[in-house]
């Protein structure tokens, strides 16, 4: 894939953690799927649309591609993105055979238009949702998302597909690599590994050596001086603050021993601390940007409905040179600018957690917060 940088000296990446596009959010687009579903306590993807009706009023139906993006798509304009790299959670098939799980995400291959919209250039989708319905569904979701010219990453028709990097060309001479990784711990079965001739996700070996091994294997080949690397691992629960010490112990290897610049690492509902580490930038949760979780009542300390967008910004010579967060409220099932109190929720709540790892945020008169210089960390939150 080949495209132009706006800038011809900055290179500007946009992060986004978990998209989930299915259930509620497939049913207001203009092809919604089938809304039947296999949970517990839910039987109707509809059901999540009048819980979100029930706080916000009614929703429309058979909305446009753009609008679940809302005010994020002029923002990413204005600021000049050059590439988009988001955590697909939804698998994009009609595939009518829900894997035993409990909660299966699915979209209409017909809505893949909302990835469009973004547009979406690299879909991460070593997650523990991709194979909700199945490995047709997977392989469904690899055919639509080709058919578009969206590049994916984490997972394939087989483990070499699966593992293999990919490339973005941003002009002669600056290029991104994306590779990904799926742990057991994020709620990704076993059983979902790809292997030689059975489709799945590339799950992330079992010790620090063999995640350093495998991923200066793959890079090998491909790597050139002045290509930017990112590196996704959807890892760990789906809420707290706490930062495992094996997933720090992995980041850092990462950075320090294959140079890695990005390591991109959620499946938290909530953002979670971030760190630099010898000029590699760790997200240990990059936390939602867009659910249908909207009127679904617990764990409200988090504030689901307060998201971020990342967005890293490197100089010629390939260094970070500036981290801003992009902060959104999600309300009828859209992307609509935070305002000043909940800016204030955000931007306190991040730096309480990044203060462990030396990281500050500045709120700007943009409404951005931009990472300033890195003060001295306290004890880290690790277990």
């Amino acid at each position: 894939m080949t495209a132009e940088l706006r800038d011809g000296e900055h290179l500007r990446i946009f992060l986004a953690g978990d998209v989930m596009l299915g259930r509620g959010i497939d049913q207001i687009l203009e092809h919604p799927s089938d809304p039947i579903l296999h949970e517990p306590a839910m039987t109707s993807a509809e059901g999540y649309v009048r819980l979100a009706e029930r706080k916000c009023g009614e929703l429309p139906r058979h909305v446009t591609a753009e609008y679940v993006w809302g005010d994020l798509l002029p923002d990413l304009e204005d600021l000049g993105v050059d590439l988009r790299l988001i955590n697909l959670e939804t698998a994009v098939t009609l595939s009518r055979s829900p894997e035993p799980k409990g909660i299966n995400y699915r979209m209409h291959p017909a809505n893949v238009p909302v990835l469009e919209a973004l547009p979406t250039d690299v879909c991460v989708l070593a997650n523990n949702h991709v194979l909700d319905w199945g490995i047709g569904g997977l392989v469904e979701t690899l055919d639509v998302l080709k058919s578009k010219g969206i590049q994916m990453v984490g997972a394939g028709r087989n483990a070499a597909e699966a593992a293999a990097p990919r490339i973005v060309s941003l002009g002669p001479d600056r290029r991104v690599i994306a590779l990904a990784f799926g742990s057991e711990d994020s709620g990704i079965p076993a059983s979902w590994a790809a292997d030689d001739d059975r489709p799945g996700v590339n799950l992330l070996p079992p010790r620090v050596d063999d995640t350093v091994s495998e991923v200066r294997r793959q890079l090998a080949p491909v790597r050139r001086d002045g290509d930017i690397v990112v590196l996704s691992i959807h890892w760990g629960g789906n809420w707290g603050y706490t930062v495992p010490k094996w997933q720090q112990a992995l980041a850092h290897a990462l950075v320090d021993e294959c140079g890695i610049q990005i390591v991109f690492g959620h499946s938290s509902h909530h953002p979670k601390a971030l760190e630099l580490w010898n000029g590699g930038l760790i997200l240990y949760g990059a936390g939602d940007l867009i659910n249908d979780y909207e009127g679904i009542g617990g764990h409200e300390e988090y504030r689901s409905d307060l998201v971020f967008g990342y967005l890293a910004e490197f100089g010629a010579d390939g260094n970070l040179s500036s981290l801003r967060l992009l902060p959104y409220r999600i309300a009828s099932f859209r992307l609509q600018r935070a305002n000043g109190d909940e800016r204030d929720w955000l931007a306190a709540r991040i730096n309480s957690e990044c203060a462990a790892f030396g990281g500050h945020f500045e709120q700007k008169p943009d409404g951005l917060l931009a990472l300033s210089t890195a003060s001295p960390p306290t004890e880290h939150p690790v277990a």
